[in-house]
């Protein structure tokens, strides 16, 4: 019987991918990328128009040129037949959200609205609904509301019902004209089937939907905004799926664009993080996966609901059937370094870089491995996105502490990588004093295939091994892993996403072990990166808030 494949198709901050994977083992046989042709809109539309600070929008056209260029590109690549695929799951940035018409077409590509910012897709890292995130806290609080412990008691201006009231509170009749807003994991599986359906995941932890009671009911959303007040039976409606759900097939117009047959089982949507925790192998409790790329999301899979200082979400099912999942995170990894090397390297240490044919990353992090705990002298935070575990403020900011006239890029760059490393070790006591067991690590995506001594910090860090998944494109293959289930076995794929993961899930054999000296050191810069933590984020002091104010 000839093999048999599973295509996951991954939507990241600034690029997609397609990548096909053997069905028997977990093998990578083929992956294309497509960059996003209009990026991130952080400064303007297209037309030109100018964007307010915080403000961070995407073109749904580039999701489908994705579907159209690395998916026949990958198949092309990988030499195999398109009729051995028999499935196919996305995975997606969350909470990224759009308006859509009554036909599904999103509201930025009708003539009518595409100036006004709002019709656009609302990326994760939009965080101009920071004060409508606040108001719904405010809201909850006063109103007894029992949603707000699976959240941290903090709803981020990330998620979907602040940035569905943002449109409200600032483009009203934009709002009245959204037949829906929803997830573009979702409405990516609405152009490939046809059929639009709400998975459980971004729905649980990005809209407040609970798989037992559902949204908060309509008295809650009518006290924030009485025009609020049938939200869930409208512009939220829809059918909740479970992950593994088999939402459609693939439509015969997409598949011909995409050079597939029609009739492909399509899986709803996932958490782009979120699916790399199957694809790490871990299905059972006590065990955490840092998804590590432009930011951090930290998951943890347990038995029991409790509550957690600045957790971001725990949802029933969210992740694996059967477990309760949860999720926090930092802001900004990957994109705090890649701020330092494209802003804030001198031009000699890019000369350096390219006299050697290496990149300035892989030289400042050979530079930076010279150095022990604590010899640049240099501590930092690392909210240079905001804070959002364990403090959930987006207003914070990022600090750096030790400079002197001697302090060279390299010791920069480490003391960055340490510090979201410290961040790290927060989150995790965080889980622990909540008396969730966090027992092993696990690192996925690209940051710990090319940086292996921010591995051995957050280990040296942390003071647990870390285990590290043999894939660069973790989700893509979780993704991939849903997309098999949903085809079934009958189908050639898999009856749950447990035994797919004991096919599919592969991990490097290389782990990170703490180093019982460096973490000496490390524990005692951790005591001080803990107390500017909560001078800073705690009320110590407003000059992060207050600096950021002046800047808008």
């Amino acid at each position: 019987m000839s093999k048999r494949y599973a295509l996951g198709i991954d939507f990241g901050t600034e690029s997609g991918r397609a990548v096909l994977v053997d069905l028997s083992n977990g093998e990578e046989v083929a992956q294309h990328v497509t960059p996003y042709r209009h990026g991130v809109m952080d400064s303007e539309l297209p037309s030109g128009q100018k964007l307010a600070k915080d403000w961070a929008l995407q073109h749904p056209a580039d999701y489908l040129e994705v579907l159209t260029e690395s998916v026949p590109e990958a198949v092309r690549q990988s030499g195999i037949s398109a009729e051995q695929i028999v499935g196919i799951g996305i995975d997606f940035t969350s909470c990224t959200m759009l308006p859509v018409d009554a036909g599904g077409t999103p509201l930025c590509m009708l003539d009518s609205m595409r100036e006004n910012p709002h019709s656009w897709v609302k990326l994760w890292k939009h965080h101009a609904a920071a004060k409508h995130a606040q108001w719904i806290d405010e809201a909850a609080a006063a109103s007894g509301q029992r949603f707000p412990r699976r959240y941290g008691n903090k709803q981020s201006s990330e998620w979907m019902l602040a940035k569905i009231w943002q449109v409200l509170d600032e483009s009203p009749e934009l709002f009245e004209k959204a037949d829906l807003f929803v997830e573009a994991a979702d409405w990516v599986v609405y152009k490939l089937t046809g059929e639009l359906k709400r998975n459980s995941c971004t729905a649980g932890y990005k809209a407040i939907w609970h798989k037992r009671e559902g949204y908060p009911d309509e008295s809650f959303f009518a006290q924030l905004d009485p025009r609020l007040a049938d939200l869930p039976q409208t512009k939220l409606r829809g059918e909740v799926v479970p992950l593994g759900s088999r939402v459609g097939e693939l439509s015969p117009a997409m598949a011909k664009s995409m050079g597939l047959p029609p009739g492909i089982p399509v899986a709803a949507g996932i958490i782009d993080a979120h699916a790399a925790v199957p694809a790490a192998g871990v299905v059972t409790p006590g065990k955490l996966v840092m998804a590590m790329g432009t930011s951090v999301c930290h998951l943890l899979l347990a038995e029991k609901e409790v509550e957690v200082e600045g957790m971001c979400g725990v949802v029933e099912d969210g992740i694996i059937p059967g477990l309760y999942g949860y999720e926090s995170g930092q802001a900004a990894t990957g994109d705090t370094f890649a701020w330092f090397v494209e802003h804030s390297i001198p031009e000699y240490v890019k000369q350096e870089a390219r006299s050697e044919g290496v990149s300035v990353h892989a030289l400042l992090e050979r530079k930076a491995s010279r150095y022990a705990p604590g010899e640049t002298g240099l501590l930092a935070l690392d909210w240079w996105n905001g804070n959002r575990s364990v403090l959930s403020n987006m207003h914070l900011s990022g600090l750096i502490m030790g400079f002197t006239l001697q302090t060279k890029p390299e010791e920069l760059y480490r003391t960055l990588l340490e510090a979201t490393a410290f961040g790290t070790r927060k989150i995790i006591e965080s889980f622990e004093r909540a008396g969730l067991q966090v027992n092993e690590l696990y690192a996925t995506g690209g940051l710990p295939q090319r940086n292996q001594l921010l591995m051995q910090i957050y280990a040296d860090v942390v003071g647990k091994e870390i285990k590290v998944a043999a894939s660069t494109y973790t989700p893509a293959v979780g993704a991939a892993m849903f997309g098999a289930v949903a085809a079934g076995s009958g189908r050639g794929g898999y009856d749950d996403i447990v035994t797919a993961a004991s096919h599919m899930a592969r991990l490097q054999e290389k782990t990170y072990k703490p180093i019982a000296e460096h973490k000496i050191i490390y524990d005692q810069l951790y005591q001080q990166y803990s107390e500017l933590h909560d001078y800073f984020g705690r009320g110590g002091s407003q000059a992060m808030p207050m600096l950021k104010g002046m800047r808008k």
